[in-house]
């Protein structure tokens, strides 16, 4: 069977195994705690997770802040701008192609009497960097738009929207969990985001640990936001909880073995989504239409609509085969909202199928589709 649903998770590195297991087993010891060697083992330990992290994504060491994940860190930012800067505004700005855990908290934050506009998309979930622009008023507090897709793999164009909201003196925040590990960026090349969000089982690492990135000011001060979690001050006290090393770890693994070898995965990446659309288009012809774009998206997410299928019962039936899925693993028995939201008709998304691969993914592999 091939493995093609790596948006919703990824296969660890061996190696981010392999540098986890000393802190279940070994290297236990609380990294808040004081003068003995196994907190002091895990503080380093952490530290150099979050240089590895900060490496990675092009970010000061001091701008990271571990999570349990991007729902928690998109809960983490939009709440906590909204509440610190409630009495510089009420206006929140978002599409309605977002992450549930974007769209669930602005809807919240809504029935708490903030005003959120929830901007429109073109067929491919793109945002246009005009109607931002168009939008942003003097209550706008933040404005939040992922960077790559999660279902149909395109990119919005975070350099215009950054810059307009740099211009705007408005904080913006990008949900990028798609797109590390499959772009090659550096966010010091985007003095607009003040805030990022990110999680490690999208390259490799470890589940149930992500992190924010939190801009620093001209003079070295992070954003203040409202914490969403207090307690014992952890983490700058803007994430308060014992952190859970053993996962930072991994984190820190994976970002280093990405970082060291982006630039091959991405290659491979292009051209296995290459090889997989010739081998669809060879062998469903004209049975099939693809959603996403061809051009500005994220390398190795193919979204395609095998026309009257429905889609569950296809991929049951694929499943002895193929592991995929009709869309984001946090909404999967929902009908598509990215697909509603790009015009698609509920028989169109009844029948559209993503299938999203790795680096790790082979052409040996996707042949696989020959054989049905």
């Amino acid at each position: 069977m091939v493995y093609l649903d790596n948006s919703a998770t990824t296969k660890m590195y061996e190696e981010v195994y392999e540098a986890m297991l000393p802190f279940l087993l070994r290297e236990y010891g609380n990294p808040s705690s004081k003068y003995y060697a196994q907190a002091n083992t895990s503080k380093k330990a952490v530290e150099e997770s979050r240089l590895q992290l900060s490496s990675l994504l092009g970010t000061s060491t001091d701008e990271i802040i571990f999570t349990s994940g991007s729902t928690e860190s998109n809960n983490m930012i939009i709440k906590g701008v909204a509440d610190f800067y409630s009495e510089k505004g009420n206006h929140i700005i978002t599409s309605v192609a977002e992450h549930p855990s974007v769209l669930e908290t602005c809807e919240f934050l809504e029935s708490k009497g903030y005003r959120v506009t929830y901007l429109e998309t073109d067929r491919y979930g793109r945002v246009d960097p005009k109607s931002v622009e168009q939008e942003i008023c003097q209550d706008t507090i933040l404005v939040t738009i992922m960077w790559g897709n999660n279902e149909l793999g395109s990119l919005n164009n975070i350099e215009a929207i950054s810059n307009i909201c740099l211009q705007s003196g408005t904080f913006f925040h990008t949900d990028a969990t798609q797109v590390v590990g499959k772009l090659d960026f550096s966010l010091e090349d985007y003095p607009g985001i003040s805030f990022m969000s990110c999680s490690a089982h999208k390259f490799h690492g470890p589940k149930g640990i992500g992190a924010v990135y939190i801009k620093k000011d001209q003079y070295g001060i992070p954003t203040p936001i409202t914490p969403l979690l207090h307690g014992g001050g952890q983490e700058k006290e803007i994430r308060s909880g014992t952190l859970a090393v053993h996962n930072i770890v991994g984190m820190g693994k994976a970002a280093k073995v990405t970082e060291q070898n982006l630039k091959n995965n991405i290659r491979r990446l292009i051209e296995n989504e290459e090889y997989l659309t010739g081998l669809l288009n060879n062998k469903f012809g004209d049975a099939i239409s693809f959603n996403s774009d061809i051009k500005d998206k994220i390398p190795g997410i193919l979204n395609v609509q095998f026309k009257g299928i429905n889609n569950e019962l296809l991929l049951k039936q694929l499943a002895p085969y193929v592991a995929a899925s009709t869309g984001s693993a946090c909404s999967s028995s929902k009908p598509s909202h990215v697909l509603a939201a790009a015009g698609y008709s509920h028989e169109e998304i009844r029948s559209s199928i993503r299938f999203s691969m790795s680096s790790m993914t082979t052409k040996e592999e996707l042949t696989v589709f020959n054989e049905l």
